[in-house]
């Protein structure tokens, strides 16, 4: 343990999670939880995991067309059918 060395700061250090947030919104550099660079994609795996638990088999995702390419029925997972008169 004498022997060892810290390794050096190569990442620079946060002000805090809420203060990176403020910072971004005023235009400064990106949060180190980026929504775009890691949420979103975070989201989408562990949801698709979930569709392929319940499928039980393996599925084949086409993230560029939001699809799965070989089971329809998955893709059906993908959304809901709204009640008459809701849409998006």
């Amino acid at each position: 343990m004498d022997a060892y060395k810290l390794p050096p700061k190569t990442l620079p250090r946060s002000p805090g999670h809420y203060q990176e947030w403020v910072n971004a919104c005023r235009g400064g550099p990106p949060p180190g939880s980026s929504f775009v660079d890691h949420s979103a994609p975070v989201t989408e795996v562990c949801l698709l995991g979930n569709i392929a638990v319940r499928s039980q088999k393996k599925l084949k995702w086409d993230g560029a067309n939001f699809r799965f390419t070989n089971d329809q029925a998955a893709n059906k997972a993908l959304h809901r059918e709204y009640r008459q008169g809701w849409t998006l």
